[in-house]
């Protein structure tokens, strides 16, 4: 009885162990590879599982949870020989368990060693200026590389940062002074962008200046050329009216020179100066009659 006891118990016991052994309870996030006889048979997903004790088994669990993997930082030499420690971190996922378990052996240190390779690969095509400036650009060329290895590895390369550039005491003292230097050819560059700038707007404000000043000499010219005009005009058309009034009266000439002589012996008079003699016209008509009679008399006696 007592041997009939311990081996029901032992069985007992065994059978428990075997349906312990047959479920499986797959946790959020997680998938578990099951090979029956050593060949993969199927995936497991999160929840409640059974499986064949003995003929089947989990032979790996990965989690489907965004892996950081870091780059150790390593020395690189650049294209301009410039030896800098550069690191980064890689953010991975895996997208298919099936070629993540069977394709590669360890797929983070696969990971790891190609995004090595590959940042030393980029940044030896690249001066230090490329480096420093062009980040982004490096970052993107790593994850597509790491993207295409990683699809034959069944995972997905979310993004990829380079932390840190490490650049040699004296290479950041020569690149302060580049700097500096720099900012000064900038500043005097501005400066005497500013001051064509100045000179050429002087310029112009000077030229509209001078425009605006022979503009209104030309239209000053223009106004009197027009008021000489008006000027000479009115006086033909006066011209040709006395003349028009002569031709139809001969007396009309006489009254108008008898008018101007009013005029002028007006002015005379209100002349203060004592030292002037006013002739009437006749009386200059009798001093000539008189020159000419004198003169006709002269010569008749030294003819005689």
């Amino acid at each position: 009885m007592e041997v009939l006891s311990v081996v029901l118990v032992v069985i007992a016991i065994l059978i428990i162990v075997t349906i312990r052994m047959g479920i499986v309870v797959v946790s959020q996030a997680e998938v578990h590879m099951v090979e029956r006889l050593g060949k993969f048979d199927r995936e497991l997903r999160a929840g409640f599982h059974l499986i064949i004790p003995f003929i089947e088994r989990v032979a790996a669990t990965l989690s489907t949870k965004e892996h950081i993997i870091n780059i150790p930082r390593q020395p690189v030499i650049t294209r301009d020989n410039v030896t800098i420690h550069i690191d980064g971190i890689v953010f991975i996922a895996v997208t298919e368990p099936y070629k993540t378990s069977y394709n590669v052996t360890n797929y983070q240190l696969a990971v790891s060693n190609l995004a090595l390779t590959t940042l030393r690969s980029e940044i030896g095509a690249m001066t230090l200026d490329e480096i420093l400036s062009n980040r982004e650009h490096i970052n993107s060329r790593i994850l597509v590389i790491l993207d295409e290895a990683g699809s034959n590895w069944g995972t997905k390369v979310t993004r990829i940062e380079i932390s840190d550039i490490a650049v040699p005491i004296e290479i950041q003292e020569a690149m302060s002074m580049q700097m500096k230097a720099e900012r000064e050819k900038r500043a005097i560059e501005l400066k005497a962008l500013a001051d064509k700038e100045a000179v050429i707007r002087s310029s112009e404000a000077y030229r509209a200046e001078q425009f605006l000043k022979a503009e209104a000499i030309e239209r000053m010219a223009d106004a009197q050329a027009f008021q000489v005009k008006a000027i000479a005009k009115a006086q033909q058309e006066a011209i040709e009216v006395i003349a028009a009034a002569i031709g139809q009266n001969a007396q009309s000439a006489e009254y108008l020179l008898a008018k101007d002589r009013i005029a002028a012996f007006n002015e005379l008079a209100k002349n203060p100066s004592k030292d002037k003699i006013v002739v009437p016209y006749e009386a200059v008509d009798l001093i000539g009659a008189l020159t000419v009679f004198g003169d006709t008399l002269k010569k008749a006696v030294s003819k005689s």
